[in-house]
C-alpha cells in the first residue's frame, strides 16, 4: 500500500475531504498547508506519493524527494507547479484530474464576463470605500464571446453563453465537431476572449505580443485556464494604454500573488484566487479520484 499524504490542505479542503475520504481508503496524512518549496523534501520524507494542491515541485526540490514516486495533482495544470519533464527523468509519475468541475470552472468564467463587463469589483471597491461612481459597462446580449479551447470547461461556457444571448465562436488546436474559426478570426470579431486552454510546451504564452494586438480595442480577456498562456508583458502594457479594455483572471504565474504582481496596480482588472474549481459540488469529485489514483499507485 502506498505511504501517502496531502501535503498542503487548507480549511476549506479539509470541510470536503473530510466527507470524501472514508475508513475503507487508503491511509492518508494530511499536512497543512501552504508549504514553502524549501521544505518540501523533508515534508515529503517518508512518503512514496503526495496529493498536491498548489506546492512548487521544481527540478531541484524533486531531485532531493529521493523516495518519491508519484504525485497525484488536484486538477489538470500540473506544469504549474511540478517540473513535469524533471520528475519524469527521476521516475516519478504525475497524475492529473480531468472533468472533475466543468460546469463549475465555466460558471466562475462566466461570473468574470459580468465582472468585466460591468465593473463590478471596481465599483464594489468605491462604495466600501465610501465613494459612488456608477461607471458604465457593456450589455451582453448580442455581443460576441470567443472561446479558445473547446473542451469540457469550454463547451459548459459556450452553453452558458448561448443562453444569456452572447454570440459565441470558437478557436481549438484540433478539429471539433461542429468546426470553428481561427485564432486570428477569433480575436478579431471578439468582443470578449475567454481562455480554456492546457498549459503545455505548445501553449505556454499562446496569447503572445502579436495575438494581443490582433484584439478588438477594449476586449475583456477572461482567463480562468493558466496565466502561463499569456505573455503577461505584452498585455500589462496594453491594459494601461486601454487597448485591452479589461482583463478577468482567476489565475496567476506565482500563487499566492506576490506584492510586486504588476496586475495589483491596475484598475482595469477582475482578480480571484485561483477558485474556479472550488465548490463542494466539483471538490467532492476531485478528491475521491485523487484518492482512488493513490490507491493504485505508481
Amino acid at each position: 500500500m502506498p505511504r501517502t499524504l496531502f501535503i498542503d490542505s487548507t480549511p476549506d479542503i479539509d470541510r470536503v475531504w473530510k466527507q470524501v475520504h472514508g475508513t475503507a481508503d487508503i491511509p492518508v496524512v494530511v499536512n497543512m498547508g501552504p508549504v514553502p518549496e524549501e521544505r518540501v523534501p523533508g515534508i515529503v520524507e517518508g512518503y512514496d506519493t503526495v496529493i498536491n494542491d498548489a506546492t512548487y515541485f521544481s527540478e531541484p526540490t524533486l531531485k532531493r524527494c529521493t523516495g518519491l514516486k508519484h504525485i497525484v495533482f488536484l486538477g489538470t495544470g500540473a506544469s504549474s507547479f511540478v517540473d513535469v519533464a524533471a520528475a519524469e527523468r527521476f521516475g516519478i509519475k504525475v497524475s492529473t484530474i480531468g472533468g472533475y468541475g466543468d460546469t463549475t470552472v465555466a460558471e466562475h468564467a462566466m461570473g468574470l464576463v459580468f465582472a468585466a463587463a460591468r465593473h463590478i469589483a471596481t465599483m464594489h471597491g468605491i462604495v466600501r470605500g465610501g465613494g459612488w461612481r456608477p461607471m458604465q459597462g457593456m450589455e451582453l446580449r448580442g455581443k460576441t464571446l470567443g472561446v479558445v479551447g473547446l473542451g469540457g470547461i469550454g463547451r459548459e461556457m459556450a452553453r452558458i453563453a448561448q443562453g444569456i444571448g452572447l454570440k459565441v465562436i470558437a478557436y481549438n488546436r484540433s478539429p471539433v465537431q461542429g468546426g470553428s474559426v481561427s485564432i486570428d478570426d477569433l480575436l478579431a470579431q471578439s468582443d470578449i476572449v475567454s481562455l480554456h486552454l492546457a498549459l503545455n510546451d505548445a501553449t505556454r504564452g499562446f496569447l503572445d505580443r502579436a495575438k494581443l494586438e490582433k484584439t478588438r480595442p477594449g476586449v475583456i480577456i477572461v482567463n480562468t485556464a493558466r496565466a502561463g498562456l499569456v505573455d503577461e508583458v505584452a498585455l500589462i502594457e496594453l491594459l494601461r494604454s486601454g487597448r485591452v479594455g479589461h482583463y478577468a483572471t482567476d489565475v496567476f504565474g506565482k500563487e499566492p500573488t506576490p506584492p510586486d504582481e504588476p496586475l495589483l496596480a491596475l484598475d482595469n482588472v477582475t482578480l480571484t484566487a485561483h477558485a474556479g474549481y472550488n465548490t463542494p459540488e466539483a471538490a467532492m469529485t476531485m478528491y475521491r479520484r485523487a484518492i482512488d489514483l493513490a490507491a493504485k499507485g505508481v
